[in-house]
């Protein structure tokens, strides 16, 4: 699932966070730093000479350098649009990137969006705040995180942050999507938040669940405006058919409304029979996910997986993995159903042959950006 597979084996400028302030390189950012306001003022230059013709003697009289007023411009943040969703995306979760949580060295740092970009991945899908024991804020690392966008800005990827509720208070899980949604450093935000629903290890009856759940989208919806929402949600042949007692009664007709575009968790991975074809699987999920939301129209980013093994090193999250053989009838699905993008859950757990031929798969299909 989104956000729980087992974990893989003082300077200067500004960030800001929901309540916090935070320093990052201002070195990186491509905004201009403007030195306004500098006067010297320069008086008599005397030269005096000795009598020694090869001895001089030099002496500067001038006013001290009067004042250096510094002023930071940066850009506006750019509008979020459904763009974000469009085409090839990749996935990062809190067990590859953030020390509080990854055992071991980390899977994923923000320099390998130079690689996710070169192998033609269009958006970054990454886990922002997480709600545990081992947060330390509102967000995850805010250093981390900077660094995430400020390499996203340099390889011209949008990141979309998201965010597991955990229905244990609307309060704390609406401050967590609000913090990620104004996080920001030095004008560069986000692109788009995603919440990830699917959490139900609860005490919560399926009812009380679907109420919170409508209760924060809701009250999200209301606080973000006109910017697109992605609902990362159980793929409903898992909720519809294969497992009733998942989330008995899910809120499709509730939410239809609340959310711009839906990312359902297709992994065929761990399927059988007839689940375990990634065509069939994703074509039907994608098919039951609009008839649930009684919209044929439904923007659709569907996510495989888990991982493509390839026969090159992986980082082993646990979980029986897709293969590459896989990924073809993958993309077929998503063409065939007017899917808008789609992603394999997750860049660590994706071999390198597997990276390159979901890049040119993804490449020859009518994916593309417009403005949402």
């Amino acid at each position: 699932m989104v956000g729980q597979r087992a974990p893989a084996p003082g300077r200067p400028g500004r960030i800001s966070t929901t309540g916090y302030r935070w320093s990052v390189p201002l070195g990186r950012s491509r905004n201009l730093l403007l030195l306004t306001g500098s006067v010297l003022l320069l008086g008599v230059l005397g030269v005096l000479a000795s009598s020694t013709p090869d001895r001089y003697v030099l002496r500067v009289v001038g006013d001290p350098l009067a004042s250096v007023e510094v002023r930071l411009v940066v850009d506006a943040p750019a509008p979020r649009t459904l763009d974000a969703y469009r085409g090839l995306g990749t996935w990062v979760d809190s067990y590859d990137f953030d020390p509080a949580y990854v055992p071991g060295d980390i899977t994923v740092a923000p320099s390998d969006l130079a690689d996710m970009a070169a192998h033609g991945v269009r958006t970054l899908f990454l886990q922002s705040s997480r709600s545990d024991r081992r947060a330390t804020g509102l967000v995850s690392d805010p250093w981390l995180l900077a660094e995430f966008l400020l390499a996203a800005d340099r390889t011209d990827m949008a990141v979309v942050a998201w965010y597991l509720p955990k229905w244990t208070s609307d309060d704390e899980d609406l401050d967590r999507l609000l913090a990620i949604d104004r996080f920001s450093v030095l004008g560069r935000r986000f692109d788009g938040l995603a919440v990830d629903i699917e959490w139900n290890r609860d005490d919560l009856g399926a009812i009380e669940r679907s109420h919170r759940l409508v209760n924060l989208s809701d009250r999200l919806r209301r606080t973000v405006g006109g910017d697109p929402l992605g609902a990362i949600v159980m793929p409903p042949v898992i909720t519809d058919e294969i497992n009733l007692a998942f989330w008995p009664g899910f809120p499709w007709a509730d939410l239809a409304t609340r959310y711009d575009v839906w990312l359902p968790m297709a992994y065929w991975s761990f399927r059988t029979e007839e689940h375990a074809d990634p065509g069939f699987y994703v074509a039907q999920n994608i098919r039951r996910l609009r008839a649930d939301l009684g919209d044929p129209e439904a923007m659709v980013h569907a996510i495989g997986g888990i991982g493509a093994a390839d026969g090159s090193v992986l980082v082993d999250p646990g979980e029986p993995l897709a293969t590459i053989d896989d990924l073809p009838p993958f993309v077929r699905a998503l063409v065939a159903e007017g899917a808008v993008g789609g992603s394999i859950y997750d860049w660590a757990t994706m071999g390198s042959r597997s990276r390159s031929l979901l890049a040119d798969l993804m490449a020859g299909s009518p994916f593309g950006p417009e403005e949402g």
